[in-house]
């Protein structure tokens, strides 16, 4: 965490406090602490003051309600896109509230406590498992692009630590040797058009973001990013994707790889998954910013026969076919718990659940 250089006008806080980030009101919360302490001048420290007609647990899961389906979020002014989007006092203060009889929300907190409890453990179960398969499907990787398929065939030193073992036909050398890695283009801003010719493909577009940009410029082929063309991320979120789409030209945070013939590209494109598990492995957990060509170049890869890459990458295909399947029905479970809480939350503040 991070330590301030004066507390001296941090706000006291006192068990069974309310603490609400009401500056950033889309990953911001609200919730009661159970200690004496202090925390920022920037947060809104309140009390509850009127026990015996308001039960503080009760306010607490709609205050909650209201962060998680963006009700406060709705009444904020600021600048949103930098994160300060706030909840002016008056609003705040002037928010209507519901007040049914205070043994009634009492019950609603005691019935909610007990509920999400289960919600939360049954979640951070399924969190867990998910994890495992991940750890999983790296290690089946690693073993099947590394040590192959056959357990009983002779082994040799590979002489590269993260590698091991290999089987004693397997050749090993330096990825440069089969592996030439194709730089992406750097754009200017001036260069991009709302509806130019080729898509600008960019590391987010490999993942969550739907923002294309686009150009009309004619570069050199291998400038151009195919269908079924693999690639590297190097940048952020580090790694090979096998690009299944319509022509695009890459940006400057991917390269295009280009394959000796000596190489199977699903074989090749799992083993660039072992070694950048490998690399993630080796920042032992910091947030490693980009990976270096010269890196990449230098490192080894060990591999057999091409008609042996293609057996192992068909057994890859159908197993981590098998696993992300299982991983993505747990995720589905988990998303599926989490707005049943929600729903949970919000119907038994509101009375349209009754609790007995």
């Amino acid at each position: 965490g991070q330590f301030a250089l004066d507390y001296s006008k941090y706000q006291l806080v006192k068990a069974g406090d309310f603490v609400m980030n009401h500056m950033d009101l889309l990953t911001g919360w609200i919730d009661i602490s159970k200690y004496d302490g202090v925390t920022s001048p920037d947060y809104r420290v309140f009390m509850n003051t009127n026990p015996t007609i308001f039960h503080s647990g009760y306010y607490k899961y709609i205050c909650q309600h209201c962060y998680t389906n963006r009700v406060f979020y709705g009444l904020g002014q600021g600048v949103a896109g930098f994160g300060r989007w706030r909840l002016p006092a008056d609003i705040f203060m002037n928010f209507v509230l519901p007040v049914p009889p205070v043994d009634e929300q009492e019950r609603i907190a005691q019935f909610l406590d007990e509920q999400c409890a289960q919600i939360d453990f049954a979640i951070a179960e399924e969190k867990r498992s998910v994890e495992e398969y991940k750890s999983w499907k790296k290690s089946i990787i690693f073993e099947a692009v590394t040590k192959g398929l056959n357990k009983r065939v002779k082994m040799k030193d590979s002489g590269v630590v993260w590698i091991g073992q290999i089987p004693y036909t397997w050749t090993c050398c330096k990825q440069k040797y089969v592996i030439k890695l194709i730089n992406g283009r750097a754009y200017k801003d001036t260069e991009f058009e709302e509806n130019g010719k080729y898509p600008v493909l960019r590391v987010g577009n490999l993942f969550t973001n739907s923002k294309w940009y686009f150009s009309s410029l004619e570069l050199e082929d291998d400038k151009y990013c195919e269908n079924g063309d693999l690639i590297y991320a190097w940048s952020a979120s580090y790694g090979p994707h096998i690009w299944e789409g319509n022509k695009v030209i890459y940006h400057y945070h991917i390269w295009k790889t280009a394959l000796s013939s000596k190489l199977d590209k699903r074989f090749a494109y799992y083993y660039l998954q072992a070694l950048s598990n490998d690399i993630a492995a080796e920042s032992h957990g910091s947030a490693m910013a980009h990976v270096t060509m010269e890196r990449m170049n230098n490192s080894y890869i060990a591999y057999p026969e091409i008609e042996e890459q293609k057996k192992i990458s068909a057994y890859l295909d159908n197993t981590i076919s098998c696993i992300d399947t299982i991983v993505s029905e747990k995720e589905k479970l988990i998303a599926e718990l989490g707005q049943y809480k929600q729903a949970l939350i919000f119907e038994t503040v509101t009375g349209k659940r009754k609790v007995v």
